[in-house]
């Protein structure tokens, strides 16, 4: 029995390239059953998450309120792959982590928020959320991982983390285009430049 998952029709062609890269058959459905389609299938999902969780300019948003529930806690949402309290005035005593699926304040050991905070988030987007270029580069590093763990063909294995550079480069070019990234940096901007500051060296 296959056992399709809820972006099959677009995950599929991404999965046939990993197992053409490495010299397997192209599949019609993900089945699971197949060993080779379960890898391929699950390298993917795991590639897809790590290389979100570096955060690009399609996954991330900066000043993004986050609003407590009735008992005064800020619950995170299972997409949301990083957090921090955004750096501006009214978060200046914060020192906010993930913990417990919760939103953590270390600095005053605290769960309770009485009122909205501002953060930087990184979310973890659906396969067809994905822009082509990431996604492209996703494909590529998830074939040479497969192409590792179920070929083992050094070989292979080197013109598939040529192929993930390439891909890697690509990737790069877009977000620099569509970050909008300056030096210079400007006040309330999505994107701005934070300088190296030497007091941080001994403030740690």
């Amino acid at each position: 029995m296959a056992f399709p998952t809820t972006n099959a029709q677009q995950e599929l062609p991404a999965v046939n390239q990993i197992l053409q890269s490495c010299g397997q058959a192209p599949v019609t459905t993900l089945d699971q059953t197949n060993p080779d389609v379960a890898i391929a299938y699950q390298t993917l999902l795991e590639v897809s998450r790590e290389v979100q969780a570096e955060g690009w300019s399609f996954n991330k948003e900066l000043n993004y309120d986050m609003l407590p529930d009735s008992n005064n806690e800020i619950l995170i949402p299972n997409n949301m792959l990083q957090i921090d309290a955004s750096k501006n005035a009214a978060n200046t005593q914060l020192d906010v982590i993930r913990r417990s699926g919760k939103l953590y304040d270390k600095a005053h050991h605290t769960y309770t928020f009485t009122k909205k905070i501002s953060c930087d988030v990184v979310w973890l987007f659906d396969w067809i959320d994905i822009p082509t270029p990431i996604a492209d580069y996703i494909t590529a590093k998830a074939a040479s991982t497969v192409s590792s763990r179920i070929v083992g063909d050094p070989n292979q294995y080197q013109m598939l983390q040529q192929k993930e550079g390439f891909n890697r480069a690509t990737a790069m070019e877009y977000e620099c285009t569509q970050g909008d990234y300056t030096f210079f940096g400007h006040p309330g901007a999505t994107n701005t430049y934070n300088s190296y500051q030497p007091y941080n060296v001994l403030y740690r």
